[in-house]
C-alpha cells in the first residue's frame, strides 16, 4: 500500500517537475529569441542618452547622408504640374468614361478638365512639365518622378500625417524623427532635425509632421524659419559674452558631477544633453540663420529680394536657410510650402477646390523660382552628391472639376512625388496613372514603399528600424512596404 502511494507521489512529483522544466526551457527559448531580435535591431543599445545626436552607423552603405523634404501642403495637383495627360486635353469638357456619376470628397464631379497651364518638353529628356512651374521643369533631367503613389485618406490632416509619419492618426514619429533617432547628426551644435514652416503658418496637422511620437523627445524636429527664428537664444541684456561662457562652464561642471552621482539615469543624461545643445545653439543657430552673409546675386537668384512678391521673397529666404542647414550637417530638413487654409479661396495652400487657376497662379511663383534656385545652388556646391531631395504632397487631385466650381477635389488614388540627388536615377520616370491621371495603374506604389525607399537611401532597413511601444515593435512602414528598387541609381 505504501509502495503504491509512494509511486503515485513520485509520478506526481516527476510530472510537476517536468512541467516546471518545460516552462523554463520555453522561457529560455523566448529570451534567446529576444536576444537575437535585439542583435538584429542594434540601434537602441547604441544610443547614448547623454549624446542623442552623436553620429551612428547605418545598417548598410548609404547613398545619402542627409535629406531635404519639400512638402507642398494642401495637396498640389499632379494634373497641373508634373503628370502630363494628352487624353485629358483631348476629352476636355466630356464626362470621364465610367464615372459620370462619380461622387468624391466634396461631392459630385463634373466634366474632365484640362490644366489651365500648357505642358512643354523640358531638358534633354523632353519630360513634359507644366508652365505653372517652369524653372523646376528646367531641372527635369535631374529628377526621378514617381507617378503612381497611392494614399489611405482624402482628408488633409490625416493625409499630412500619413505622408510624414506613415500613419493617418496623430502621435506617431515623423520620418525625420526616425532618421535622426537611427543616425544622429553630423553637427552637434545644431538640431539634428529642423522643420521650416511656410511664412504663412504651419500645415494643417502642424507639429505632427515633425513630431517624435513615442520616440525620445530629443528627436522632435526643431521648428523655425527665416522670418521667425528660434526664441530666447540671445544672451540676456547686461551679461557679457565672457560672463556667459564662464557661467555655462560652471553649470557644465555641476551637471557632470550630478550625472556621476546617478550614472544609470538616462532621462537625466538626456535632459542635460538637451540643455547643452540649447547653449551651443546660442552661437550656431544665429550664425546659420544669418542670411546677410549671402551675396546679392544669390538673393536675386532665389527671388529673396523680390519687392513685387513679398511672400515669394519670404519663402525664398526659407529655401536659403534650408540649404545652409544642410551645408552645416543637419541630418533632416523639412521645408513646407503652403499653410493651413485661413479663409478666402485657399490662398494659403494648394487646396484648389473653387478657383484653381487663380489660386495656383499665386502659389506657383512662390514655389517655383525659390525651389529651383535652391536645387541649382545645391548642385553647384556638390550637396546633391550626398543629399536626397524629396518633393511630395499629401495626395493628388481629380482630373474633373467639381460640379458648380472651377477646381479639383481630393484624390488619393494616384498622385506624384519626385526625388533628386544622392542614390536615385535621373532623368527617370516610374509608374503611371491612367490616361486621365485619376488612378495609379502601372507600378502602383504605396506611401509605405516611398518611405522604405527613403530609409534605404539613408542606409536603413525599414524592417529593422523598430521601436518597442505598447506591446508592438513599431516602424515607419508599419507592417508594409517594399523598396522601389527601380528608382535606385
Amino acid at each position: 500500500m505504501s509502495f503504491t502511494v509512494q509511486t503515485k507521489e513520485n509520478r506526481r512529483s516527476f510530472l510537476q517537475g517536468s512541467g516546471a522544466m518545460l516552462g523554463k526551457i520555453a522561457l529560455a527559448s523566448l529570451l534567446h529569441q529576444q536576444s537575437a531580435s535585439a542583435e538584429e535591431s542594434p540601434l537602441r543599445p547604441l544610443i547614448d542618452p547623454g549624446k542623442p545626436y552623436a553620429p551612428r552607423e547605418p545598417h548598410h552603405q548609404p547613398a545619402a547622408k542627409r535629406v531635404l523634404v519639400i512638402f507642398c501642403a494642401g495637396a498640389c495637383s499632379q494634373i497641373d504640374t508634373f503628370d502630363y495627360k494628352p487624353e485629358l486635353i483631348k476629352r476636355n469638357g466630356q464626362p470621364m468614361p465610367g464615372a459620370d456619376k462619380l461622387v468624391t470628397f466634396q461631392g459630385a464631379q463634373g466634366m474632365l478638365t484640362q490644366s489651365p497651364w500648357t505642358f512643354r518638353p523640358r531638358g534633354e529628356s523632353g519630360k513634359m512639365v507644366s508652365d505653372l512651374v517652369p524653372q523646376l521643369g528646367d531641372l527635369a533631367d535631374d529628377m526621378c518622378f514617381i507617378h503612381s503613389l497611392t494614399g489611405k485618406t482624402n482628408t488633409h490632416g490625416p493625409g499630412e500625417n500619413f505622408m510624414s509619419t506613415g500613419y493617418t492618426l496623430d502621435g506617431f514619429p515623423s520620418m525625420g524623427a526616425w532618421a535622426t533617432w537611427a543616425l544622429g547628426t553630423e553637427n552637434e551644435n545644431l538640431p539634428a532635425y529642423v522643420a521650416i514652416p511656410d511664412p504663412r503658418g504651419t500645415p494643417q496637422s502642424s507639429v505632427n509632421n515633425w513630431g517624435p511620437g513615442f520616440l525620445p523627445a530629443a528627436f522632435q524636429g526643431t521648428e523655425f524659419n527665416a522670418s521667425k527664428p528660434l526664441h530666447n537664444l540671445e544672451i540676456p541684456a547686461g551679461v557679457t559674452q565672457q560672463t556667459d561662457l564662464a557661467t555655462r562652464g560652471f553649470l557644465k561642471r555641476l551637471n557632470e558631477q550630478h550625472l556621476q552621482r546617478f550614472p544609470g539615469d538616462s532621462e537625466l543624461a538626456a535632459r542635460i544633453s538637451s540643455y547643452d545643445l540649447a547653449a551651443r545653439m546660442q552661437l550656431s543657430v544665429p550664425e546659420v540663420a544669418d542670411l546677410s552673409q549671402e551675396s546679392a546675386s544669390t538673393l536675386k537668384e532665389y527671388g529673396a529680394d523680390d519687392p513685387e512678391n513679398p511672400l515669394k521673397a519670404q519663402f525664398a529666404r526659407n529655401c536659403i536657410l534650408a540649404r545652409r542647414l544642410l551645408e552645416s550637417g543637419v541630418r533632416f530638413v523639412q521645408l513646407f510650402n503652403g499653410a493651413y487654409q485661413t479663409g478666402g479661396e485657399g490662398v494659403s495652400n494648394w487646396d484648389g477646390h473653387k478657383q484653381i487657376a487663380s489660386q495656383y497662379s499665386k502659389h506657383g511663383p512662390v514655389l517655383d523660382q525659390p525651389c529651383a534656385a535652391m536645387l541649382r545652388d545645391m548642385k553647384r556646391r556638390g550637396l546633391l552628391e550626398d543629399t536626397l531631395v524629396v518633393w511630395m504632397t499629401e495626395f493628388g487631385r481629380m482630373p474633373t472639376f467639381q460640379k458648380g466650381a472651377s477646381g479639383r477635389d481630393h484624390n488619393p488614388d494616384g498622385f506624384t512625388a519626385w526625388m533628386m540627388g544622392a542614390g536615385v536615377k535621373a532623368p527617370f520616370t516610374y509608374g503611371a496613372t491612367d490616361e486621365f491621371g485619376y488612378k495609379a495603374v502601372e507600378n502602383v506604389s504605396t506611401v509605405y514603399d516611398f518611405h522604405a525607399t527613403i530609409l534605404h537611401l539613408l542606409g536603413l532597413n525599414h524592417e529593422r528600424l523598430t521601436f518597442y511601444h505598447n506591446g508592438f515593435e513599431r516602424r515607419l512602414t508599419d507592417v508594409h512596404g517594399q523598396v522601389i528598387k527601380a528608382v535606385l541609381a
